[in-house]
């Protein structure tokens, strides 16, 4: 658990997961780790809660695309909460905010109604390539949404 003064809250299958005050290379792996155990455990929706978050470097944003990454094989819906504005600048430049939803709040969060599924790994077309690949999907911005 990154800290035991956030613990993790389950409510069914959706997770809240608090993420520390600053997100760097010292605590990036636990972050990742943390989030990837969840996706593990069955989460439908992760929802990583990033209101007390005032800083976040390039292995934080590192740590929330891996999750992204599994997030999408498994099928969980991975939203982030997001305050502050140098965070959503550096979830934007490694290209998070394109592919992740990011709210405001997470009482804006947990309400979104869920993103519908979108098939994570697709044959080939045609039968050409290499069978599994992943495909990536721009479905826009969920309402509610930044």
């Amino acid at each position: 658990m990154i800290s035991d003064a956030c613990p993790v809250r389950w409510t069914g299958r959706q997770v809240v997961v608090p993420l520390p005050e600053h997100i760097g290379l010292s605590n990036a792996g636990l972050v990742r780790e943390e989030l990837l155990s969840v996706i593990n455990r069955g989460a439908t929706t992760l929802i990583a809660d990033m209101t007390a978050t005032i800083s976040c470097d390039h292995a934080g944003a590192d740590a929330v695309a891996r999750a992204f990454q599994r997030a999408v094989i498994g099928g969980t819906e991975l939203r982030l909460v997001v305050t502050a504005q140098i965070v959503r600048r550096v979830l934007a430049i490694n290209g998070l905010d394109r592919l992740v939803s990011i709210y405001p709040s997470l009482e804006a969060a947990t309400a979104a109604r869920p993103l519908a599924p979108v098939p994570a790994l697709v044959p080939p077309p045609g039968g050409h390539g290499r069978p599994g690949s992943l495909v990536a999907f721009n479905l826009g911005t969920p309402p509610g949404a930044r």
